[in-house]
């Protein structure tokens, strides 16, 4: 059987990461392709349990280190128990955030050393990296003024944080859209929902077809 494809989207927050996923997954369905949407922290029980940890406002004490490694932890575990068995079964995995924010938040924005991090994660996946990965650009500015305004959306623990934060969460992205250029395309997720849609599933459908 064909491996499947592994894609990651990745992005500040508010940059529309999950209508876009949704729209992809529809679409994409219904050109005839198998394809499981999910997230991390999470899409899977024990990682959704630790995602409760990390993203529980009331959590503040959380040392850096230890949020890193939990990310890693919850990671690894969504990794064996969804991504692999999908992939081993053909089917496309789209999934919302995946190593890239965890270099990002913690191993930029927190000052851990996108290295040191990036070593963590490596015990976590066994070199498990996506295809393509899809990074929405946006100023935190207009990210976390989407999210004040998105009254149902979850609000978690890092949305708490100043835009001083979130804008080397930024930072930390633009680097690593540098670093790896082979696996990292950028979008303008400043652009109408329409146009990021059209964009995202161009991209995906390039690096599709030259790993077919």
């Amino acid at each position: 059987m064909k491996q499947g494809v592994f894609i990651s989207i990745e992005g500040p927050e508010g940059a529309g990461k999950t209508t876009i996923i949704n729209m992809l997954t529809e679409q994409l369905e219904l050109e005839g392709q198998q394809v499981i949407s999910t997230r991390e922290p999470g899409g899977i029980d024990i990682a959704e349990q630790i995602r409760e940890v990390i993203l529980n406002k009331s959590n503040t004490a959380m040392d850096s280190r230890t949020e890193a490694l939990l990310y890693a932890a919850a990671r690894r575990q969504h990794l064996v128990e969804k991504v692999r068995p999908a992939l081993a079964e053909g089917k496309m995995v789209l999934c919302d955030r995946f190593i890239d924010s965890s270099l990002a938040y913690q191993g930029y924005a927190r000052g851990l050393g996108i290295d040191e991090v990036y070593s963590i994660n490596k015990f976590a996946i066994e070199n498990m990296m996506p295809s393509i990965t899809l990074y929405f650009d946006l100023d935190p500015r207009i990210g976390l003024e989407r999210i004040n305004k998105n009254k149902g959306r979850e609000i978690n623990r890092l949305d708490l944080e100043n835009v001083e934060f979130h804008e080397k969460v930024r930072e930390g992205y633009l680097q690593l859209v540098e670093r790896f250029p082979e696996r990292m395309v950028k979008i303008d997720a400043s652009k109408p929902v329409e146009e990021v849609f059209k964009e995202a599933k161009k991209r995906i459908e390039q690096s599709t077809f030259r790993k077919s």
